[in-house]
């Protein structure tokens, strides 16, 4: 028997994130400005599939054949003619909902793997419309996924590094100490890991490292514009590394050509400057522009589109180091951003009461811009209730002047997200007695709205970061 942890019950709540009235409400320019944004977004977060697993592109691109040739309700009957029971084609489409919710075929939130609960999934494959039109081409993408998508052994039970799970940041002979001499590495040429994958083969006997930079342009050699490479082949600790560019060539390039349409409509000169510097980024592969664009990103106070675009969260990388794709467009909510805006007023009178020392805040705290957005797009694993970006993270470890300390930052919180995610309205409530149940169903939104907005803001937002480097620390 297979722990039900593995799988996605057939009463799991699916939302659907009200975005319409917000969408509406926007000029024609903004409109474009915003549907641009998200061609760019939806085309990067593709990359999360291969940054999740070797079998997650192949799960989805079978999932796309499928449903692109047939609508739910068609499929339905084909399942049932296959011998499929009602039940079954439900764990197909939770199982399929999942896939897409997540990127991939671990969760966003846990990084444990989850299976389809379903035995006849090939049944219904062959049944297809995609099956009878492309049958070659359906059995090849069957025949590449199929062991792994139901597999539980132990180390695909989780994402991990080494022995203790799956990644595809590294290559699946790389343990821990190949993560901490690749990091050295890169420390040493003040290269930052957030946009690269670690491959390690042995050439002639000796370790060889490859690091792949996610870019547009594939060749190694210096670009027009840029003072030098960073690419090229070198030696560090009797290891050999190679850098090279090009990882997730043609999902970079929809994104710069999209990020490029998108900056006609800009609304203004920081929008501008911000969309040239990302296209520098995904084109180069350079973190250095993605943190300029981020620069202007800040100054951008209060536009009516926000978004946001790139490897930002480091959470799934099993080393912390890399970051995964994500890209958001959002609407500002104008109400609820009134109240945060209240918050952010009071955080420096809120700031002293903290029980811990004011060394640990930063030196000065810079009001962030703390907007309620509306999501029209989120193309990533999962989407979170609030944001607190630029990360601190993705700055060079020896470098401790990063951007949240000096410059400042921007705290999200995501409006339609919270209204759906924490409604009640379908909630199974336990451990609580039904005279308390009313009161319950009261406050919990809102308290979760105070809850969100104190942890950006006065979490992500106020203190310093400690990191030890060569045995001593320092602040960052």
């Amino acid at each position: 028997m297979v722990d039900s942890q593995y799988y996605l019950p057939n009463d799991i709540g699916v939302s659907a994130l009200e975005c319409g009235e917000a969408f509406r409400l926007l000029s024609p320019q903004e409109k474009m400005y915003a549907h641009y944004l998200s061609r760019a977004a939806w085309y990067g977060g593709l990359a999360v599939l291969l940054q999740t697993s070797p079998e997650s592109v192949d799960i989805f691109v079978l999932l796309q054949k499928i449903f692109r040739r047939q609508a739910p309700a068609e499929l339905e009957k084909v399942a049932t003619a296959a011998g499929l029971s009602s039940e079954d084609y439900q764990a197909f489409l939770v199982y399929a909902a999942g896939l897409y919710a997540n990127m991939g075929n671990y969760k966003s939130f846990g990084d444990t793997k989850f299976i389809p609960n379903l035995p006849k999934f090939k049944a219904l494959v062959w049944a297809s419309q995609a099956f009878q039109e492309q049958s070659t081409e359906m059995e090849a993408l069957w025949n590449s996924c199929s062991c792994l998508l139901y597999s539980l052994e132990d180390r695909q039970k989780q994402l991990g590094l080494g022995d203790k799970g799956i990644t595809t940041y590294f290559s699946g002979n790389c343990c821990l100490e190949d993560a901490e001499v690749a990091q050295k590495f890169l420390d040493s040429k003040k290269l930052s890991a957030y946009n690269t994958r670690l491959f390690k083969k042995d050439n002639g006997g000796k370790v060889c490292y490859e690091v792949r930079l996610a870019s547009a342009v594939q060749k190694d050699c210096a670009v027009e514009g840029e003072c030098e490479s960073c690419c090229g082949n070198y030696s560090f600790e009797d290891k050999e590394f190679i850098v090279r560019r090009g990882d997730y060539a043609p999902l970079m390039e929809k994104v710069c050509s999209y990020l490029q349409q998108a900056e006609v409509y800009a609304a203004n000169e920081n929008q501008k400057k911000m969309i040239e510097e990302y296209r520098r980024s995904f084109t180069l592969g350079s973190i250095e522009a993605h943190k300029e664009g981020s620069r202007y990103w800040i100054k951008d106070k209060g536009p009516i589109v926000e978004s946001y675009i790139g490897f930002i969260e480091s959470y799934r990388d099993p080393f912390g180091s890399r970051g995964e794709f994500e890209g958001f467009v959002a609407v500002v909510n104008k109400a609820m951003s009134e109240r945060f805006a209240k918050l952010v007023s009071s955080a420096e009178v809120l700031l002293p009461e903290l029980p811990w020392p004011r060394e640990f805040e930063k030196d000065k705290f810079l009001k962030p811009d703390f907007t309620s957005l509306d999501v029209l797009t989120f193309a990533g694993s999962g989407i979170p209730a609030g944001i607190n970006i630029p990360n601190c993270t993705y700055t060079h470890r020896d470098i401790d002047d990063d951007i949240r300390q000096s410059e400042g930052f921007k705290n999200v919180s995501l409006g339609n997200v919270l209204a759906v995610a924490y409604s009640t309205k379908k909630e199974k409530l336990t451990f609580l007695e039904e005279a308390d149940k009313d009161l319950f169903l009261k406050w919990k939104s809102p308290s979760f709205e105070v809850q969100v907005g104190l942890h950006e803001l006065l979490g992500h937002g106020s203190g310093k970061l400690f990191v030890e480097v060569s045995l001593k620390t320092k602040w960052l």
